[in-house]
């Protein structure tokens, strides 16, 4: 069975940090492309940050450009999210997912696998 387990969301201050993290199981996890979506309620899922297999390409939407790394350790199957000079906008679950494609990686319909999410709620 496919796996993906989000942990570190917590709440903050405005301009304070989190490191998220997404542990996988079940699949090759370095075979895999990986992103980071999140979702408020009431709103459609958002991409956020998203990584190649490979590392080859990271992309990230606007809005957290220059705030929030994506990486992936693939000997320990996890994927991160470093969130630096979080923003109430910010305030969301934010889920992780797996997808065997490789390109156009901010397009949710790409996704196979998705987890649970973890909640961040920053305060102002």
């Amino acid at each position: 069975q496919v796996q993906l387990t989000e942990s570190g969301g917590t709440s903050v201050q405005t301009g304070g940090s989190l490191r998220l993290s997404c542990e996988v199981s079940g699949l090759r996890f370095a075979l895999y492309s990986m992103a980071w979506f999140r979702q408020t309620p009431g709103n459609n899922r958002e991409f956020v940050a998203s990584i190649s297999y490979r590392d080859r390409s990271r992309k990230y939407r606007d809005s957290v450009k220059g705030r929030f790394t994506i990486s992936r350790d693939n000997d320990k199957n996890v994927l991160f999210l470093q969130m630096d000079n979080l923003k109430p906008e910010d305030t969301a679950t934010y889920v992780c997912a797996s997808t065997g494609h490789y390109t156009d990686l901010y397009s949710a319909y790409k996704y196979d696998h998705w987890g649970q999410g973890t909640q961040v709620i920053v305060s102002a």
